[in-house]
């Protein structure tokens, strides 16, 4: 979806990149992760997509528009793929914690007004949540992530 930018157009791809995965699953190499292979594979397909879309058509369509394309880098991608991984490693009151501060802006009063935990609780499991995430992401600053 953050490619394509259209629900039909996303499910044709994503059905094509299981294909595709699929296909050249004889060319994976086990020992290295397989969410940096597989979303090469998507991103390589969400272009196609792309491509396949923009070609002219013959009939009575509306003008074709030129769109400019934001797309993220493959290194964008396994950095998120690697922080919700991380994320949804972190016990449930911690990923909560985590969840309201960092996606909601909330902060530590507030969410344990939405809790019902005392302030103290809620600085305590932000702490332990940061330093699990520090300990189960160092490998993407190491391997010359961005970690922004």
């Amino acid at each position: 979806m953050g490619v394509l930018r259209d629900r039909q157009l996303a499910d044709e791809a994503t059905q094509e990149t299981f294909l595709r995965a699929w296909r050249a699953a004889d060319r994976y190499d086990p020992a290295r992760p397989l969410a940096p292979w597989l979303l090469t594979i998507a991103r390589r397909t969400a272009l196609d997509v792309i491509r396949r879309e923009s070609r002219p058509t013959r009939g009575g369509h509306e003008p074709e528009q030129d769109v400019a394309l934001n797309l993220p880098g493959i290194e964008r991608a396994w950095e998120t793929w690697e922080i919700k991984s991380a994320l949804g490693r972190l016990p449930a009151e911690e990923r909560e914690v985590v969840w309201f501060a960092h996606f909601h802006g909330m902060s530590h009063p507030q969410i344990a007004d939405q809790l019902g935990v005392p302030v103290g609780t809620v600085k305590s499991r932000s702490f332990r949540a940061h330093n699990r995430l520090a300990s189960m992401l160092s490998h993407v600053i190491s391997e010359g992530g961005t970690s922004s």
